[in-house]
């Protein structure tokens, strides 16, 4: 129903697990919960805004911040959101909006991603904290030999000597590693639980379990083709004859009792 006007949707990075492609091949795979998303905000291009977006909101907390409280409850909900997100919208029609999407829509799963799709999927990366550059960047190191071996994970010279006399600006060093935004594209969906809220999707998703991720539907996969429907076997296929045909025998008698009882009442009139 949405698919058409909004790609895009929240979800929380659950667990992994391993799954059957359509191929029959056995893959692990990632669940993202996917619970319904709520249009907080609708942005057009013939606004104030300048360009076509949609606000979702996400998740629900205890203790919110009162202006998120109340940028809730203009969009008419009641609910505390946690999370708010804006994703650009594709022009539909002249205006650029579709009417379907107002403050208080709710989009669930199944009305944009199904089995197949290929999306993309982006989330803050594991904070690794503080990192050497043996391990940040994949630096070789120094020798073990020749009275280096307190060297082995040091990064090496760093400096360009005299000139220009001072370390280059963006020398990959020691330093912070993770906690960056990282997308992963052309991942397919094989999965797909309405009742949960779960999407399956094959391969590894970026971000720690219970953290945020966008996923964003970028088309089909290529040459998609979906898993043969099971034959129902002969003793199947048998037992399906005989159960038709004894209702069918048990439906006829009733039949001709109700032509029977019709024919003495056109006689009398």
């Amino acid at each position: 129903m949405f698919e058409n006007m909004i790609n895009t949707l929240l979800g929380i990075k659950k667990t992994m697990t391993s799954t059957y492609d359509s191929r029959g091949r056995r893959v692990g795979a990632t669940v993202v919960q996917i619970s319904p998303n709520f249009v907080t905000q609708v942005k057009t291009a013939d606004g104030k805004d300048g360009y076509n977006g949609v606000q979702l909101g996400y998740g629900t907390k205890k203790s919110v911040k009162k202006p998120q409280i109340g940028h809730a409850k203009k969009a008419g909900l009641e609910a505390q959101i946690r999370w708010f997100r804006e994703v650009r919208q594709q022009a539909t029609g002249n205006s650029g909006q579709s009417e379907d999407l107002k403050p208080g829509t709710e989009i669930k799963l199944d009305q944009v991603f199904s089995i197949g799709d290929a999306i993309k999927v982006s989330a803050d990366s594991k904070g690794k904290g503080f990192q050497g550059g043996v391990r940040r960047h994949g630096f070789h190191g120094g020798p073990k030999t020749h009275g280096q071996s307190d060297r082995l994970r040091a990064p090496g010279a760093i400096g360009s000597g005299t000139t220009p006399g001072r370390v280059y600006k963006g020398k990959k060093m020691a330093g912070h590693m993770g906690t960056t935004q990282v997308s992963v594209k052309n991942l397919e969906v094989v999965g797909l639980n309405k009742e949960n809220d779960l999407l399956v999707v094959k391969g590894a998703v970026p971000g720690p379990v219970g953290s945020l991720v966008l996923i964003t539907k970028l088309g089909r996969i290529k040459g998609y083709t979906p898993p043969p429907e099971e034959k129902p076997s002969e003793e199947e296929e048998q037992e399906t004859k005989t159960e038709g045909a004894l209702e069918a025998k048990e439906e006829a008698p009733a039949e001709q009792k109700e032509e029977v009882k019709e024919e003495p009442k056109n006689a009398e009139n």
